[in-house]
């Protein structure tokens, strides 16, 4: 059998082996999708190749001899921003019940997979059209750009690939924290749909807006010029936390988490000891999240980004877990995992503007803001959140970018908060906030609704009671040890 023959077949045991009409309708549909995507990608890009401004680098590292470590650097930070993919599963997978355990898998690999491949062919040239960074960015405006797509024509330059990896991976970290909010019972096809918008549209059109040269980043208030999101709290984990919140929202809680009253039930997960490796894993890949944003291993801001960091993380999670010790008694260790992200999601944005003793300080606060949202999200909205996503990346994004206008002291970028005496960059700030809410909360809440309409967002209650895992995967995470009987 041929090789072509070979793929065709299993596409098509795929769309139909044990689906109902509907289903294999929905996978024929992704299928096409897909091909019609590369079809067409190979259409602009056979010609567009052409016009490449610099494939092998000779140029560029001519032009700049620094180049060469500051490219190295920056593959490198992207490398272990990478790395937190799997942090992330490890997080969500201890954290939900085993019977749906390859499901979440699934999704946290895969979701990555799509998310970029949509970023790739559509979403880098939204996001930094017109910034005109690197050759093949120069067509765009303040709101979306439109050139880049597919990496073609001058776009297919070392440099401008470079921005596009580390990029690319901090798309699929905004689609990911999703993944845990809605575990245990959203529909893999939905999900998938899903990722696919997110890292296409909705994340690079906002991202246009504050890292591509958009509206957002040359707005001017009080004197200070263009809100400041150094590495991510608004862009990669407001857009994330707040898809998060309305996708939980949207598709329901898992049955029995909330009683007749409202009142929530405790979900427990499986597995504790993969709540604390995906958490180091995720420390560990934080310090590409932020030091590696710099872009340049020549810019030495990178060891105060570093240790802010660092400082940042370690304080959220003694907080936490002390906070939990000074209510119950006994010291948790998920609560102290979910302290130490939320201080690191909240030193994202001002990690390259503030002291070391600032950032003990946004550390530090991040965790009552934390604990408020846990409130808000499960007794006062009534979501089910089954891994605590929302309080952290949503409500900790906004403390973080909030920080910025508070204590950015003025020694990088020029950028100053109240501590100097200036109020414009916290307006800034504020602008930012409001503006992320605005357009995620629309384009998701419209999103899920489509997805809804069509592919249905939720599992079967009778899938969701035995599992995701049989009914979608057919294979279980941790199948029984029965050793077969000779008949």
């Amino acid at each position: 059998m041929s090789a072509f023959a070979f793929i065709t077949t299993h596409i098509a045991d795929w769309i139909n082996n044990g689906s109902s009409r509907r289903d294999a309708l929905i996978r024929r549909s992704m299928v096409i999708a897909i091909m019609v995507t590369l079809v067409l990608a190979s259409l602009w890009l056979i010609p567009q190749a052409v016009r490449a401004a610099d494939p092998n680098g000779a140029d560029t590292l001519g032009a700049d001899p620094n180049m060469a470590v500051n490219m190295a650097w920056t593959l490198i930070a992207g490398f272990l921003v990478f790395f937190m993919q799997l942090g992330f599963a490890f997080l969500g997978s201890g954290l939900i019940r085993k019977k749906s355990n390859v499901n979440y898998w699934t999704k946290s690999f895969m979701d990555f997979c799509i998310a970029s491949l949509g970023f790739w062919a559509f979403g880098f040239a939204l996001m930094f059209g017109g910034s005109k960074l690197f050759p093949g960015l120069e067509d765009g405006n303040s709101f979306i750009g439109y050139s880049g797509f597919f990496l073609s024509g001058a776009g297919y330059d070392v440099s401008t690939i470079m921005l596009w990896f580390f990029q690319m991976v901090f798309a699929a970290t905004a689609c990911t924290i999703v993944a845990g909010a809605v575990a245990e019972r959203m529909k893999i096809t939905a999900y998938l749909a899903y990722s696919f918008i997110i890292g296409a549209i909705v994340y690079p059109i906002f991202g246009k807006w504050v890292w591509g040269g958009g509206w957002l980043s040359t707005l001017s208030i009080l004197g200070a010029t263009g809100a400041k999101d150094f590495a991510g709290s608004s862009v990669v984990h407001m857009v994330g936390g707040l898809a998060a919140l309305i996708g939980a929202a949207m598709v329901g809680p898992r049955i029995g988490k909330f009683n007749k009253d409202g009142t929530p039930n405790n979900i427990k997960g499986h597995n504790l000891p993969y709540v604390v490796i995906g958490t180091f894993i995720l420390f560990f890949g934080w310090f590409g999240f932020n030091p590696g944003s710099t872009l340049a291993a020549t810019d030495l801001r990178i060891s105060v980004i570093a240790v802010n960091t660092f400082l940042a993380g370690v304080t959220g999670a003694i907080v936490a877990i002390y906070w939990t010790m000074a209510k119950t008694g006994k010291m948790d260790i998920i609560a102290g995992c979910n302290g130490s992200l939320v201080g690191l999601v909240a030193i994202t944005a001002p990690c390259a503007y503030v002291s070391p003793w600032a950032s003990v300080v946004i550390g530090a606060t991040a965790v009552p803001i934390m604990m408020f949202g846990s409130f808000m999200v499960e007794k006062v909205m009534k979501v089910d959140d089954a891994v605590g996503a929302v309080p952290v990346h949503l409500f900790g994004g906004a403390w973080g970018i909030l920080m910025v206008g508070v204590f950015a002291d003025g020694t990088y970028g020029g950028v100053q908060g109240l501590i100097t005496g200036h109020w414009g960059q916290l307006m800034l700030q504020l602008v930012d906030i409001a503006t992320v809410i605005i357009w995620v909360g629309i384009t998701m809440t419209i999103t899920f609704w489509m997805i809804k309409k069509t592919i249905g967002l939720r599992a079967s209650k009778k899938e969701e009671l035995a599992g995701l895992d049989v009914p979608e995967h057919g294979i279980e995470a941790y199948p029984a040890d029965v050793t077969p009987v000779a008949q």
